[in-house]
């Protein structure tokens, strides 16, 4: 059985754990407030919360129910549009009516979500993180600037919270339904029984993490299978430091990554690397591991970790191996991966003090989409000398690619024109890309070039940008 919350009460199922949350609210459940869109995590119709228990508190994210299994939100709280109305217009509603946020209004519920969801958020009440919590939601006909102006209405009604509880704030100034303060008990006993039923649980046929892009891609036989989530271990969702090695469990989202202190202080500029990486919503769900054995030629988290020369520990469940990362492709969605075996934590070392780390990513849009190419940069600079090169690229060839002969080319070069240009004619040599729908080759061989001339001027902003761009 899968027990969770769903709004103010619990629930219970012997449904496929590889059920979506979607089809289950709205045809198990008649709660049909929440929209069937695109069914691929694009458009945000479908936007639940989901709150999660963690540390004595409960934390919410928005997610796209259209790619959450079932097994994923046990023993936690989901939470629809129904799940937020009161008596009247609750202040998010209302913002959206007043600002005339909404027309044909099958987008709304989502977008109301989304905003509820920011108000139980520990961000900055601006109207600047309010927008960035309905990045994946889509409106087809209303038009942005109204929705916007809602969104900084929700905004300016939380500007007085300071430090107090989200939550709290939210029940107690008529934001959020009552029933919100006794969820935290109530996921307490819930954990208690799951913790007691997975003792006796017996191995299921396939482990899952976040499921975003399995789920696009092989709907019809995910929906029905046997399947269990590692979702419920939380030792794999931890961010760890170890002198100078990091250690990241398999389960750590991109939003873990953002909010990991240890994270922010080695790249001071991970979350606006990391805003290139989908939409909140995604971000909330996706997991690290699940990014690398999908094997997308152009993954960004494995790109992001490839210039990095990080490490995979590989699992059977009694005896790990571990793999560099670069070494885990052998050919377009062929891994050296054993069927059994699973990624249990990532690692990397941390460079010396003096590196510089960047990631570029081009998409038709900036938000909320794969990329055409993507590619990292880490360089080790020594008395104004590349001492150590890490360059790598996606959508550029079969698999994600390091580049290793344009980075051994790098060391003991001192940046200028003349070396990027140098740089630029090797990795074209490596790379083979092919004609598709995000491009032709020669279209792909040009954007790595214009993506490594953004590398260096965004890590060297004294070069001369004109002479650089004119090649």
């Amino acid at each position: 059985m899968i027990k969770f919350l769903l709004n103010n009460n619990e629930v219970s199922t012997d449904l496929p754990a590889g059920m979506l949350v979607l089809d289950f609210v709205r045809y198990h459940k008649q709660l049909t407030g929440t929209k069937i869109g695109c069914r691929e995590g694009d458009c945000g119709a479908c936007t639940v919360l989901v709150g999660e228990l963690k540390n004595d508190e409960v934390y919410y994210r928005s997610f796209t129910s259209c790619l959450t299994p079932l097994g994923n939100v046990r023993d936690k709280h989901v939470v629809t549009i129904e799940g937020l109305n009161m008596a009247a217009l609750n202040p998010v509603q209302q913002a959206m009516t007043d600002c005339s946020a909404t027309q044909c209004g099958f987008c709304t519920p989502g977008f109301v979500v989304a905003l509820a969801g920011f108000c139980l958020s520990n961000n900055q009440p601006t109207q600047q993180n309010a927008i960035a919590a309905i990045d994946g939601n889509i409106c087809r006909c209303t038009g942005y600037k109204s929705i916007e102006r809602a969104a900084s209405r929700v905004a300016q009604s939380l500007e007085a919270r300071g430090a107090e509880d989200a939550t709290k704030f939210a029940v107690e100034n008529g934001i959020l339904p009552a029933y919100f303060s006794g969820i935290k008990d109530k996921l307490k006993q819930l954990s208690l029984s799951l913790n007691r039923e997975l003792k006796q649980e017996k191995p299921l046929a396939s482990l899952v993490g976040g499921g975003t892009d399995l789920y696009v891609q092989k709907h019809d036989e995910m929906k029905g299978a046997d399947i269990h989530f590692m979702s419920a271990n939380p030792e794999l969702k931890k961010v760890t430091r170890d002198g100078n090695t990091v250690i990241i469990g398999a389960l750590t989202t991109v939003t873990d990554l953002i909010e990991s202190e240890i994270i922010q202080q080695i790249f001071p500029e991970f979350n606006k690397l990391a805003k290139l990486v989908s939409s909140t919503p995604i971000r909330n769900m996706a997991t690290i591991a699940g990014n690398f054995i999908n094997a997308s030629p152009i993954g960004d988290l494995t790109i992001f970790f490839l210039a990095l020369n990080a490490s995979i520990t590989l699992s059977q469940g009694q005896n790990d191996r571990q793999l560099p990362l670069r070494k885990l492709y052998l050919g377009y969605k062929k891994l050296d991966r054993q069927p059994e075996e699973f990624i249990k934590q990532i690692s990397f070392q941390i460079p010396r003090e003096k590196f510089l780390f960047n990631f570029e990513k081009v998409s038709k849009r900036m938000h909320l989409d794969i990329a055409s190419v993507n590619s990292a940069f880490v360089l080790t600079i020594d008395d104004d000398l590349i001492t150590e090169a890490g360059i790598s690229a996606g959508g550029v060839g079969p698999v994600p690619m390091y580049l290793k002969e344009t980075s051994e080319f790098l060391k003991g070069k001192e940046v200028s024109e003349e070396i990027i240009t140098q740089t630029i004619e090797i990795a074209q040599m490596e790379i083979s890309p092919i004609s598709d729908a995000r491009g032709t080759a020669e279209y792909k061989r040009l954007l790595l070039s214009q993506l490594i001339k953004a590398h260096f001027l965004t890590l060297f902003p004294s070069l001369q940008v004109e002479k650089l761009l004119a090649y």
